[in-house]
């Protein structure tokens, strides 16, 4: 039964047999040792469809059963219930596992100017339903696995941590013994993982071995540069972030045309030429390096969301929420800028969109076909760059992967359990089953019908003729309900103040 007939007949069983509820003795921030979402209609992140009415149990910061409810038993006094009075009522509502940002920036400031601390970002996510976060290149390592312990302790609201310092960031690395030191000083430092940016083949070879003894997966950012999504499937890498490097591998003469004036490290070039690397590669050869990414377990992170505006700048520059909740340091540090990375947008034309129109058809082709063949596709947004705020770039990353042709159900799936895999976690997080940790969002709306609902700002839809108001509802980070409307709140008084 096609996912939205399953939820009607849930919805409409619930009706004819009500099971009693209303949200009682929840408060937002605020811990519980024990609460019950009732009435549940589940979307789990293994890609399996919609499932429901269920009553969901959470207690120490994990889920401790999933009950399956039978209507017709519960009201001949038949059926089991989990008792208890702390409870949230998701009667008709989607229940799904908090979703899971793989790629993304923890910032307190941009061009300059602070945001305040950490709150803004942190209060973003929880505000879209993220309750996990790899931070991919630090502002500064030790800060941000200080910032990661502090959030394990429970001494500020936000999600989950996982910090994956930059490689080489503010260091000499010149040969293969620097890189396997800089691998041990990252290990004991605490880091989960490692980024690498820029590399030559013999330090990435050297680095990736070093971080494979000590257990700290890698995740690869490709420049243009020596080394491409097969040096990645040589070293094993765990995931290619963004898209660079892979259509690289399989250019015939392997270097893009570039025009004789083309200087990399002027932004505004390297975003125009970028919109036209896609359609360089060769289509047989890019068969040959998805497939053997495949089989080498290389991930992919798209980050489909953070070069739309490459496609439409017109867009990118009004989104609705920009009005409430962008902070005026963030909405500086988008401006056209030189000074700032992601900030080209000088002299962008029409002729440079239709370009990245193009690109995006051949690259969402390519995941469609890396996906078929067997490869995991993550999700992140790399928010806080190029009119992406935080949070809100990962629900668009999610809209644009079903514009690639991926079901809302796999969709889904992407930004929880195939994340959950791609950081190790795949035992813990991004499900909801007993066992696994009590990160959940529940969604007033029906997200396989339409995943704008997943916003927190609430999308008017119409129900059995009339105009109603469906949205992100509830965060709950490792069994802390956040309350979304509480948590806008707060956001919009931190950009207001700031505004002032």
């Amino acid at each position: 039964m096609p996912p939205v007939l399953r939820a009607a007949l849930a919805a409409a069983l619930l009706v004819v047999f009500p099971l009693a509820a209303q949200t009682t003795g929840v408060t937002s921030g605020q811990k519980p040792a024990r609460l019950i979402i009732r009435n549940a209609t589940i979307v789990d992140g293994n890609g399996t469809p919609a499932r429901g009415p269920v009553d969901i149990v959470l207690e120490n910061g994990l889920i401790t059963d999933v009950v399956t409810l039978d209507p017709v038993a519960m009201r001949r006094g038949a059926g089991r219930r989990p008792a208890g009075d702390v409870q949230i009522d998701a009667t008709g509502k989607f229940v799904l596992p908090g979703l899971i940002n793989a790629h993304t920036h923890m910032q307190s400031n941009r061009s300059g100017q602070s945001m305040g601390g950490f709150e803004y970002y942190m209060l973003l996510q929880l505000a879209n339903g993220v309750t996990t976060v790899r931070e991919v290149g630090a502002e500064n390592d030790s800060g941000s696995i200080r910032l990661r312990e502090r959030q394990a302790k429970g001494e500020f609201a936000g999600p989950r941590i996982l910090v994956y310092p930059g490689f080489s960031a503010g260091r000499r690395i010149r040969t293969a013994a620097d890189a396997r030191a800089r691998v041990q000083d990252l290990k004991r430092m605490g880091a989960d993982g490692i980024k690498i940016l820029g590399i030559d083949r013999d330090i990435m070879q050297a680095m990736e071995d070093e971080a494979h003894k000590v257990g700290l997966p890698i995740a690869h950012h490709v420049g243009v540069e020596e080394t491409n999504a097969w040096d990645d499937i040589a070293f094993g890498t765990r995931s290619i972030e963004h898209w660079y490097g892979i259509p690289d591998a399989a250019i015939v003469d392997g270097r893009q045309h570039f025009p004789s004036d083309y200087n990399y490290l002027d932004e505004t070039d390297r975003f125009r030429w970028a919109g036209r690397l896609w359609r360089e590669a060769d289509p047989a050869r890019l068969d040959t390096v998805l497939a053997a990414m495949v089989k080498a377990n290389v991930a992919w992170v798209p980050t489909l969301d953070i070069y739309e505006a490459s496609r439409d700048l017109q867009r990118a520059q009004t989104q609705p929420w920009f009005r409430d909740y962008l902070h005026p340091s963030l909405a500086n540090y988008f401006k056209p800028d030189p000074a700032n990375h992601g900030s080209y947008f000088i002299g962008w034309s029409s002729t440079d969109e239709t370009y990245w129109k193009e690109n995006y058809r051949i690259w969402m082709a390519a995941l469609r076909d890396f996906e078929r063949r067997g490869g995991t596709i993550g999700c992140g947004d790399d928010a806080g760059f190029i009119y992406q705020m935080y949070g809100y770039g990962l629900i668009r990353e999610m809209e644009l992967h079903q514009e690639a042709g991926f079901h809302p159900l796999k969709v889904i799936q992407h930004c929880t359990g195939n994340n959950a895999k791609i950081l190790g976690l795949e035992n813990t997080i991004g499900r909801v089953r007993a066992g696994w940790a009590a990160d959940l969002i529940i969604v007033d709306g029906n997200p396989l019908e339409d995943l704008k609902t997943l916003y927190p700002t609430n999308q008017v839809q119409l129900r059995d003729g009339k105009e109603v108001r469906a949205g992100l509802e509830w965060t709950i980070a490792a069994g802390v309900p956040y309350y979304v409307p509480t948590v806008s709140a707060r956001i919009k008084a931190i950009v207001d103040a700031a505004k002032k």
